[in-house]
């Protein structure tokens, strides 16, 4: 007898289906992979036996999809580990179909007058959402009052959900069958056992890929005859064991190459017609996407058949039909109207039973609660069917088909043939109501801009004061959806307790208020408000740069005034120009040149404007620290500036800082506005006590000692010229921004100063 070990790894369909001839209709061909050996026993004469004997070439070992360590919590069982069909590693990238470009434009435009909006510092807030309803009730209608092939663009999407995706979202449990038992496991089916509530089914279903390389694998959904056959055995399978089988079509139809028709294309999908009016078990097919002739109806003979809202499902493809009918397939919009191939109307026609709802722009706009309306109508159609007994499903199964049908007399026929008359699609324009709107709004929201480039403090001070009430009521309604409002009001009541009895928060207080602040924090994105809150903050965020920004601009605009003031004065620019024409007489081109009664000239003049410049600064506010001319010294300067702030920050973080900032923020919210003189004189004291504290942690010898040697080098600096090479190259006249290294360094209390050059 003749003994056989051979193996198959998957492919493509139409590579795997080269070469028909091998055993038992196995599609291998032995002696072509040079593996092949046949014999005939020692001692017999004739041929009439012989041996075959196969073995396996030396591959690289398979990489198994089983985890090392798999974990046994995964949504649906560990078992889903086998399972090739695993999360993308890169977002799909979104699709824009033609007919939703217009609305697209118009959300872009809406998020662009929302960002000048926040610009501007003004409240839009109202006229936005207003603008925003409309924009819904616009994607509302256009998504209700789609045509026929504008659902079957949606249902070609290349986004949307695939029967995979939905399986392992409606099932508790789900584990894929694989193989025909003839040699070849067709990737383009898919089947499976999973469980929902409890209850087993058999699933089965066209599968597509989510991207190039998953849809080459797949074969673009299309089955050969060994995908056929696989369902064909997994319904025997499920007949046998009682499960009932739940179909998925999804497919634009059989794989028609030359291969298929020679392995029996047709022959395979009428075998599972027949098969399935005589199953015994109940039936249910869901169109999730495209259902395309025999391909579909192969593992469409069901009891109940349900199709999405955007799902489509023909006997030819719009295509096709009017490359047949009209001789070309620019005519495809009217051969999809004339062939009632949408849910509504073939629900109207009774050949579906009913349709699943989808979320406004299909199904790829939010495929988790898509799958979830599936969910609903599996358990829903299942307990009706199950209510029959054998005979009756299989009647009821069969009277379905046999009902389907009709025709109409009386309706004229064209005898002329038009070829190419199918009129250009007009493209889907917008509400132009809205777009007047928002037109409006933005040229509003512009002349805003232009009269007031800047809005006074005051407005904004009264925009973000209502920023922070709107952002602190959100945060007080996420506080409560973490049902975390009572634990937030007993810690603060303890504060509060603490506060008035004039004692510091003790430690356990303190931490149990950290602990709290970081379980809020942690929990925030889980919150119902979540959205609305993130909204809410980034417009104050937006509110309070923009104010920061206005200050900025309008100290710059100060600082330029002051400076204009000291060069603009006339003796100070009668000694600048007397310096400027002894330099020109003297024809020295560097410092080295310079004599030393020019020198001091120079010396002077430059003291006398540092002096005036700072006068100026400080009647403005400022604190004024000299620097050295030297790039030297003032990199050091700033480096010295940053390890000051650096040690401050971790000051700031030190137990005893922490309780003092913490009793210091409960007195400044009981003072409100208007405090009365008794919480002044505690917040000035709670403020000393914080700054004494932080300049004793900061004290240290290693800084004192940078700074008294730095201050010496400035002093050095400043008994001699060196590096003021800036006159050399002429001294600044009507401006106040040398070109020199020296200057005034102005600490405006942030990291640095701002350096305002002078001569």
């Amino acid at each position: 007898m003749a003994s056989v070990a051979a193996a198959v790894s998957n492919g493509r369909a139409s590579d795997l289906l080269r070469g028909s001839g091998g055993l038992s209709g196995t599609p291998l061909q032995l002696k072509s992979l040079g593996i092949c050996r046949i014999t005939t026993p020692v001692g017999r004469r004739t041929g009439s036996g012989f041996a075959l004997s196969a073995k396996l070439r030396k591959v690289k070992k398979h990489d198994y999809p089983w985890p090392a360590d798999p974990d046994p919590n995964v949504k649906g069982g560990v078992l889903t580990h086998l399972s090739h069909f695993k999360p993308l590693k890169e977002k799909q990238k979104p699709v824009t179909l033609e007919f939703e470009k217009p609305l697209v434009d118009l959300q872009k435009k809406i998020i662009e007058v929302q960002k000048m909006a926040n610009e501007t510092g003004l409240d839009f807030t109202d006229q936005i959402v207003l603008l925003e309803s409309k924009y819904q009730q616009a994607l509302k209608d256009l998504y209700t009052h789609l045509s026929a092939i504008q659902r079957v663009n949606i249902a070609r999407h290349p986004n949307r959900p695939t029967f995979l995706d939905h399986v392992f979202s409606i099932t508790d449990k789900f584990v894929e069958l694989h193989g025909d038992r003839s040699g070849y496991d067709d990737p383009a089916i898919v089947t499976g056992i999973g469980t929902i509530n409890g209850e087993r089914y058999m699933f089965m279903g066209h599968q597509k890929g989510r991207n190039t390389k998953e849809n080459i694998q797949r074969n673009f959904g299309m089955p050969t005859p060994h995908g056929y056959r696989k369902a064909l055995r997994m319904m025997y399978y499920a007949e046998r064991h009682g499960f009932p089988i739940v179909t998925f079509i999804d497919t634009p139809g059989a794989f028609a190459d030359l291969k298929s028709e020679e392995l029996g294309q047709g022959e395979a999908i009428a075998h599972n017609l027949r098969t399935m009016f005589g199953l015994k078990v109940p039936i249910l097919s869901i169109v999730i996407g495209e259902g395309g002739s025999g391909g579909a109806l192969a593992i469409g003979c069901a009891n109940k058949l349900l199709m999405l809202e955007n799902a489509v499902f023909y006997v030819a493809s719009p295509e096709a039909c009017a490359a047949i009918l009209w001789k070309s397939a620019k005519a495809s919009p009217q051969a999809a109207e004339k062939l009632k191939i949408t849910a509504a109307e073939l629900c109207k026609l009774q050949i579906a039973d009913g349709i699943i709802p989808e979320p406004l722009g299909g199904a790829h706009g939010d495929p988790s609660w898509t799958s979830q309306q599936i969910k609903l109508a599996v358990v829903e159609s299942m307990k009706e069917l199950k209510k029959m007994n054998t005979e009756k499903l299989m009647r009821h199964r069969l009277l379905k088909f046999r009902k389907i049908g009709g025709f109409q007399e009386g309706i004229p026929i064209d005898p002329q043939r038009k070829v190419n008359m199918k009129k250009k699609e007009e493209p889907m324009t917008p509400d132009k109501e809205l777009e007047e709107e928002l037109e409006n709004l933005k040229q509003q929201i512009l002349k805003v801009k232009e009269t007031s480039a800047e809005s006074s403090d005051t407005e904004l001070d009264e925009m973000i004061g209502k920023r922070e009430r709107e952002l602190e009521n959100e945060i007080s309604e996420a506080i409560k959806g973490m049902d975390l409002d009572e634990e937030v009001v007993a810690v603060r009541e303890k504060i509060l307790k603490l506060k008035y009895q004039d004692l510091d928060v003790d430690p356990a207080t303190g931490e149990q208020a950290a602990q709290l602040c970081r379980l809020i924090t942690k929990g925030l994105p889980s919150a119902p408000n979540y959205s609305s809150l993130q909204d809410k903050y980034q417009m104050l965020k937006d509110l309070i740069g923009k104010k920061q920004e206005q200050r900025i601009v309008s100290f710059k605009q100060e600082l330029d005034e002051k400076a204009k003031d000291v060069f603009g004065r006339s003796d100070i620019k009668k000694m600048i120009e007397a310096l400027q024409a002894d330099l020109n007489y003297s024809g020295a081109t560097t410092v080295e040149d310079i004599d030393q009664g020019l020198k001091e000239k120079i010396l002077k003049v430059k003291k006398l404007v540092q002096a005036e410049m700072a006068n100026a600064l400080t009647s403005m506010g400022l604190e004024v620290v000299t620097v050295a001319n030297s790039k030297a010294s003032a990199t050091k300067f700033i480096q010295l500036n940053e390890k000051i702030c650096s040690q401050i920050e971790d000051a700031m973080y030190a137990a005893d800082v922490k309780r003092m900032i913490q009793k210091l923020k409960v007195l400044v919210a009981e003072a409100g506005e208007t405090p009365n003189k008794e919480l002044s004189e505690w917040i000035k004291a709670t403020v000393e006590q914080i700054r004494t504290k932080v300049f004793e942690l900061i004290n240290t010898s290693e800084l004192r000692a940078e700074y008294e040697e730095l201050m010496g080098e400035i002093d050095a600096a400043d008994a001699s010229l060196d590096g003021y090479g800036a006159m050399g190259n002429g001294v600044p006249g009507e401006g106040y921004t040398g070109n020199g290294d020296s200057g005034v360094n102005v600490n405006v209390g942030g990291r640095h100063g701002l350096p305002i050059g002078g001569p």
